[in-house]
């Protein structure tokens, strides 16, 4: 039976710099090989710092990604996982206020939503639209979104990826 492979993309938002090492350390468990981040300031807050990892692995890689990293005071990151055959994506957010969050993605990196997590919704609002409403936000995970949108702009002297001829 062969292994399927996808890739990804891991995004340290914020780390402080004694939890950098460790950071590598619980990634290069996951990838299994040696892994030297790019470490750069993080202007979003002062003192910490960000980076970021494309990473090749079998399915499976984001949510092991995530687990290694997650719960750890002061880190803020996010991974990706590509769809691959058979397999839908994936997309784990974490900060140290509201913990992980997780999504199924689609071919173009969108949130998918269940019809049971739409049906709960609207159960749980019971008519009331602000309650489907905050329903709705959860299942998007809107309060990551919000909570990590400051640290996801790339600072002077970030690495840039350039696409190259593209279609």
């Amino acid at each position: 039976m062969s292994v399927v492979m996808t890739r990804g993309v891991l995004f340290v938002h914020s780390a402080p710099t004694a939890l950098c090492p460790h950071i590598e350390w619980a990634i290069g468990s996951v990838v299994d090989k040696r892994t030297d981040l790019e470490w750069t300031p993080q202007p979003a807050a002062p003192g910490m710092y960000r980076a970021e990892l494309s990473w090749v692995g079998p399915q499976g890689t984001g949510a092991m990604l995530a687990s290694a990293l997650r719960g750890w005071a002061h880190l803020r990151y996010e991974v990706t996982e590509e769809p691959s055959s058979g397999v839908d994506g994936g997309r784990w957010s974490h900060t140290p206020e509201l913990g992980i969050f997780h999504a199924i993605t689609d071919v173009h990196g969108n949130i998918m939503v269940s019809e049971d997590r739409i049906r709960y919704a609207y159960e749980a609002g019971a008519g009331d639209p602000a309650a489907v409403y905050h329903e709705l936000s959860l299942a998007l995970g809107e309060a990551w979104d919000e909570e990590l949108e400051p640290f996801r702009h790339a600072a002077e002297g970030a690495p840039v990826r350039w696409l190259h001829q593209v279609g």
